[in-house]
């Protein structure tokens, strides 16, 4: 069912293509929408790893394609970035019951979801883990070492993409990240949702629970501007610290002055990152 990519569009960039495709998706249950960025390498023969961007509430794969600024130094670096959609959508497809912005369409929180109607589509766990690596890896020349990015929500699903699937990953990073949902009211409301009252299964999609007992220390790297307006009340890096700390995980979080959620924070710092995910994925 996923095997079929209909291009939607394309550009030439840095001497490497952006494309977005359309495929069908099992995992989801619906058409999806992905962007990739092919460095001139591979147009040349060679083969890269991949770099998986996972984009934030009200995204699409669009955002950080067009305003990270990342395809400069994906270029110089030999990395494939790929970035999907933030949510399955589409005729059937259920949103907010009140048709708010951060649930639902465009803010599908990267898991599992157990409980009815949004079983039936909102698995992009899944879909970002499993399903969608395997359409690039047959589509396109991946090496099959793979790193995970993403911001707020996105840097959510990263960090929990990371620590739930051992060996999966070589590389891992986030821009903002909302580190410990089940405490936060994005995440008190997306989980309620998708995953029922129970809190313990709600631990299972939490990076801060999911930490203690991570069978791998992966390195993890996170930015966060410390003019961010959801810094406190969202985002909670220092519960992030605080997990690392007590289980010895390793984590470089960098609080960057000035700065805020924005893509200008991201284009700021996106090359670092880049540089990170390079430095263990290109042999």
């Amino acid at each position: 069912m996923s095997e079929d990519l209909t291009l939607v569009a394309e550009n030439k960039c840095f001497g490497g293509w952006h494309r977005r495709y359309r495929h069908a998706s099992a995992a989801v249950n619906c058409a999806m929408t992905f962007a990739v960025y092919l460095p001139p390498q591979v147009a040349a023969g060679a083969k890269a790893p991949v770099v998986y961007w996972l984009s934030g509430l009200t995204c699409t794969d669009e955002n950080f394609m067009q305003k990270s600024g990342a395809m400069r130094a994906a270029a110089e670096l030999g990395l494939i970035l790929v970035a999907p959609d933030t949510s399955p959508r589409g005729e059937g497809v259920p949103g907010d019951p009140e048709g708010a912005w951060d649930f639902g369409l465009g803010a599908g929180f990267y898991v599992d979801a157990t409980q009815q109607p949004w079983a039936r589509h909102y698995r992009m766990h899944d879909y970002v883990v499993n399903e969608l690596p395997a359409v690039v890896e047959r589509a396109f020349p991946a090496t099959g070492r793979r790193g995970i990015a993403g911001h707020s929500m996105g840097g959510h699903g990263a960090l929990v993409c990371a620590l739930r699937n051992p060996g999966r990953y070589g590389s891992v990073s986030a821009f903002a990240p909302i580190t410990n949902p089940m405490e936060v009211a994005w995440g008190r409301k997306a989980f309620g949702h998708l995953l029922g009252p129970d809190r313990a299964a709600w631990a299972a999609w939490d990076a801060c629970a999911l930490i203690a007992d991570a069978p791998e220390r992966l390195p993890l790297l996170v930015d966060q501007g410390d003019a961010d307006g959801f810094l406190c009340d969202q985002l909670r890096p220092e519960a992030l610290a605080a997990a690392a700390r007590q289980a010895g995980h390793p984590l470089d979080l960098r609080l960057r002055a000035g700065y805020d959620h924005s893509y200008f924070f991201i284009a700021s710092f996106i090359d670092d990152h880049l540089r990170h995910h390079a430095h263990a994925l290109v042999e």
